[in-house]
């Protein structure tokens, strides 16, 4: 069974945004189904209430520009897309978290403009700071910014883990085909197994 220290764990959410997850945001056409699918709203919606209520830190990340895009700098397709739709752009309704998932008194959100969610912010000295040494990422994109943000835990030194079914990609089979990737650099466990870890954590006194 998986063992977690609460204490020392921070469960990340990437990009739960309208714009990403939601059928009628900028990306809808191209997350929207697999979000759905597999109900990646309410799986991560169970890992963050887990994470909180066992006394972890629950993190968001959420890529966002400025209005007008003085900050997106677009080297390539993915980035091109953000410009063409208008999407992520601060203050605009699908640059926020969707609501079902609002986060809460005490929650952290990390905002960022790359892909990933270390590069150019604060987060590992924040997650440092905090004491926290494992990391578990839910969320969208399993093969862009989950999987870039973990594979960047990795070289920082986190335990890092992925929720397999808290987090969908474009399609079923760049999902899978990066799980069985990142198998081989960190752990792969369900929102359950996570869940149960958690929960029967003996944490010393």
């Amino acid at each position: 069974m998986m063992e977690l220290d609460p204490r020392t764990t921070a469960v990340i959410a990437v990009h739960m945004v309208r714009d990403i997850v939601a059928r009628d945001g900028a990306f809808g056409a191209i997350f929207g189904d697999g979000v759905e699918r597999h109900q990646i709203v309410d799986r991560v919606g169970q890992l963050l209430s887990t994470a909180r209520g066992a006394g972890s830190t629950a993190i968001y990340l959420r890529v966002v520009f400025r209005p007008g895009y003085p900050d997106l700098l677009v080297n390539g397709p993915l980035f091109g897309m953000i410009a063409q739709t208008g999407a992520v752009e601060e203050g605009k309704p699908g640059a926020e978290i969707i609501p079902e998932l609002a986060p809460e008194a005490g929650d952290l959100v990390i905002d960022h403009q790359r892909l990933t969610g270390f590069f150019g912010t604060g987060l590992d000295v924040l997650l440092r700071g905090r004491g926290i040494t494992t990391v578990i990422f839910c969320g969208v994109a399993t093969n862009v910014s989950v999987e870039g943000t973990a594979r960047e835990a990795v070289n920082l030194g986190y335990r890092t883990v992925i929720a397999s079914d808290g987090c969908s990609a474009a399609s079923d089979q760049a999902h899978d085909a990066t799980l069985e990737t990142f198998g081989l650099l960190g752990e792969v466990v369900t929102v359950d197994e996570i869940a149960a870890a958690m929960e029967h954590a003996v944490v010393p006194h």
